[in-house]
């Protein structure tokens, strides 16, 4: 199957079920913020490596997950119970994403898909109030998080990283925390992971992910800058 080839000019992207069997929809184009605004609220995405054409995504199934779904292990319970870390949204997006792009990660060939134009992009898309990041710290020193983009009701998980055990993973659990009283009713992890399957995340099909992505992204305005109450941190406990 041939890919679309994107208009330069032209905002648009095929149907879905033009995705060749990897999930790819489309190539070419640009990454300006209208561009991947349209795409996140058309459940399309880009991944690629530097020196690649940009590359749009469609996977079919989609890894998601329902926040109330969201699975807490026994182990995690101490690093809540006891303050090992501590975590914070928004204030470090930069850093967030510079450590994800560094991190080495199994089956890329040492390469990163975050490049510098990708990373731009999204730094501009936190400029926005689009995109946003937690990060989890120890001493003072940032040791994990993670970042991506909050539409409507969903949030699109882009990255992570883990500089000690169990970080990135404390991250995502504050984060999902967060979301559940804001609203959100969809957590988009893209493609499926041992790391996420084991947080409660779920492989559906993706003519059911875009029916719900419709009704949950009516209001793709951006949130802007997302503070977490202070009075509130640690306040997550377990027996």
């Amino acid at each position: 199957m041939s890919i679309y080839w994107l208009d330069q000019e032209k905002i648009a992207f095929p149907h879905h079920q033009h995705a060749n069997e990897y999930g790819i929809l489309a190539a070419g184009g640009d990454l300006s913020m209208e561009r991947i605004i349209f795409a996140y609220q058309n459940g399309i995405f880009p991944w690629y490596n530097e020196g690649e054409p940009i590359l749009w995504w469609s996977p079919d199934p989609r890894f998601v997950l329902f926040p109330e779904d969201l699975k807490i292990a026994k182990s995690m319970r101490s690093y809540f119970n006891q303050g090992k870390f501590a975590f914070s949204f928004d204030t470090a997006f930069s850093k967030v994403i510079g450590q994800c792009k560094v991190t080495d990660r199994e089956g890329q060939g040492g390469q990163s898909w975050i490049t510098p134009e990708m990373q731009a992009a999204y730094i501009q898309l936190h400029e926005l109030g689009y995109a946003h990041s937690v990060e989890v710290w120890q001493n003072g020193q940032l040791v994990g998080g993670l970042y991506g983009i909050a539409m409507g009701k969903v949030f699109f998980g882009e990255s992570m990283f883990t500089e000690v055990s169990n970080a990135s993973k404390f991250g995502f659990i504050n984060l999902v925390k967060h979301l559940i009283p804001q609203g959100f009713e969809l957590i988009d992890c893209q493609q499926e992971t041992k790391h996420l399957a084991s947080l409660g995340a779920e492989a559906i099909p993706r003519p059911d992910f875009l029916k719900l992505l419709t009704n949950l992204i009516k209001s793709p305005q951006p949130s802007g800058r997302w503070e977490y109450p202070k009075d509130q941190v640690g306040e997550i406990h377990f027996p």
